[in-house]
């Protein structure tokens, strides 16, 4: 159990990234300063604690950045008290490591790239590709659920609830913006029932925000391409 800590983290209300490790601090109930981050202008202080990436989320502790949100979230677990968020069990855990990444590495390109596509055929392709690695996130969850819990983590949210739940708000935006239904009833029905759960966690009220902001942020950022 650490003892007194100076936590600050740096990062962006819209950033599914930052937001993992807001929820991951929050279930632990740690307090820390939070610092948010203009990204078209940068702070010194995260040019210096990221110089690699240059991005947030960086959790600063005890004047020590630690960065990437998927190594932010196993060290707030494995540093504080509280309510686990990996499992306790070894294979539980590298498989909850597994589909985090597998989040990363195949479901965030290809939604992104939902956004940013510049002509139908480009949405298309990239909606087509998201669309089928959501179905093997259903697969994996009713897995899950197979042993009657609630979660991926459980009864109550963990690691990979938090990985995907941070992205939802976003998926919201894309249906507005693009028409693109990543989770709905019909195809997925596990994860668009998970999804509502996930929505009513104290931990992801208190820090998701709603699509309004993600679709605000996204219109700054076409505005600021088309500005180049």
């Amino acid at each position: 159990m650490a003892g007194k800590e100076d936590l600050k983290l740096l990062g962006l209300v819209v950033s599914p990234f930052a937001i993992r490790v807001r929820m991951a601090l929050g279930i632990k109930g740690v307090s820390y300063e939070y610092v948010e981050e203009d990204m078209f202008n940068k702070s010194d202080l995260l040019l210096a604690s990221n110089p690699v990436h240059k991005k947030v989320p960086v959790l600063i502790h005890n004047g020590k950045p630690v960065c990437e949100s998927l190594v932010i979230v196993q060290y707030v677990d494995e540093l504080f008290a509280g309510p686990p968020i990996l499992p306790a069990d070894p294979y539980e855990r590298a498989t909850a490591r597994f589909w985090a990444a597998f989040v990363d590495d195949k479901l965030t390109p290809a939604w992104i790239g939902i956004l940013k596509a510049e002509t139908e055929d480009e949405r298309a392709e990239k909606a087509t590709e998201t669309l089928a690695v959501i179905r093997q996130v259903e697969e994996a969850l009713a897995n899950t659920l197979a042993d009657g819990r609630a979660f991926f983590g459980g009864d109550s949210i963990g690691y990979l609830d938090v990985v995907l739940g941070s992205c939802l708000f976003w998926f919201d935006a894309l249906r507005r913006m693009r028409g693109v239904e990543i989770i709905d009833s019909g195809r997925t029905p596990l994860l668009a029932a998970w999804a509502e759960r996930f929505r009513e966690n104290a931990e992801a009220k208190g820090v998701v925000p709603g699509a309004d902001e993600a679709v605000q942020y996204a219109n700054k950022l076409a505005a600021a391409a088309a500005a180049k």
